[in-house]
């Protein structure tokens, strides 16, 4: 499990190295995290096989956790509540709205995709 987690430190740290090497405007994690789905699509297999068993125990372990790492962000807002109140109307419509958009086209996708499929 050790490795794992190794391996897991290492694509986010290769995805920092890149990220900051040609100056890109992504996260370090999420391009990490592309070369670690980039890796398992390599290694092969489908579905469970394609990830080792330790490589799952350990996402599952840091899944099951994930909600903790919201923690920091949402104090981090409190530091701008003032502004966020300001705007409350706002962003409760374009948080409404946006909501709204991502189920219809989800919808609309899974639709598609259903009727091609059959």
């Amino acid at each position: 499990m050790t490795v794992a987690l190794a391996g897991i430190f290492l694509c986010q740290l290769l995805g920092e190295l890149i990220c900051r090497l040609f100056a890109l405007p992504l996260p370090g994690p999420v391009v990490g995290m592309g070369l670690l789905f980039a890796y398992l699509l390599a290694r092969g297999g489908q579905g469970q096989k394609a990830v080792p068993k330790p490589l799952g125990a350990i996402a599952d372990q840091l899944l099951g956790h994930l909600s903790l790492l919201f923690v920091p962000a949402t104090v981090g807002m409190m530091r701008y509540f003032d502004i966020l109140s300001a705007n409350a109307l706002l962003l409760t419509v374009t948080l409404l709205a946006s909501t709204a958009l991502t189920l219809a086209a989800t919808a609309l996708t899974f639709r598609l995709l259903t009727r091609a499929k059959s």
